[in-house]
């Protein structure tokens, strides 16, 4: 019999000190973390979301260009939760789960506005991290991108993802 090793680890963090926006999820899924790509499953509707926020298309760009328009942009991302148990994708499944330092990681970013939790889990446990940053930061709650989150229309998400664009850079015009 085969032994499953069920820990998942995390990617690491995509941002600079420029980052204006974060976007954190909790755990990548099994795909994501198969490709090393941020919402790497294809049914994931975090690029066609974040595509809105931006207004401009970034699901049909290369992963790397997608990367790269976010950080023109000054938009960041990466997950609450640093490593964890978990069998398949879904943040139910999550146990033993353990946070990344989100304090620390945004004290060093001195560019940084506010922070968006992609779904329920990003926000409780990322919300009670930077419970001390609420002053400085906004902290906003996301329904989440994950395919598995089908009670809500993605026109319905897309409205509340927006509310990101007031902190995202204007366009390179260059």
């Amino acid at each position: 019999m085969a032994v499953f090793d069920d820990l998942k680890q995390g990617l690491p963090a995509v941002a600079g000190p420029d980052t204006r926006l974060l976007i954190l999820g909790s755990l990548p899924g099994e795909v994501s973390l198969a490709r090393r790509q941020y919402y790497g499953h294809p049914q994931n509707q975090f690029w066609r979301l974040m595509g809105e926020v931006l207004d401009e298309p970034l699901a049909p760009l290369a992963y790397e260009d997608r990367l790269a328009r976010l950080a023109a942009r000054g938009v960041g991302l990466w997950d609450v939760v640093a490593r964890a148990r978990r069998q398949g994708s879904l943040d139910a499944a999550l146990r033993e789960a353990e946070a990344n330092d989100l304090e620390a990681f945004v004290g060093g970013l001195p560019q940084l506005r506010a922070v968006g939790f992609n779904g329920g889990v990003s926000a409780r446990i990322g919300q009670a991290a930077l419970a001390g940053q609420a002053g400085r930061l906004a902290l906003i709650p996301l329904p989440s991108s994950s395919p598995a989150f089908a009670g809500m229309s993605f026109a319905a998400k897309a409205e509340r993802w927006k509310t990101l664009t007031r902190f995202a850079r204007a366009p390179d015009t260059g």
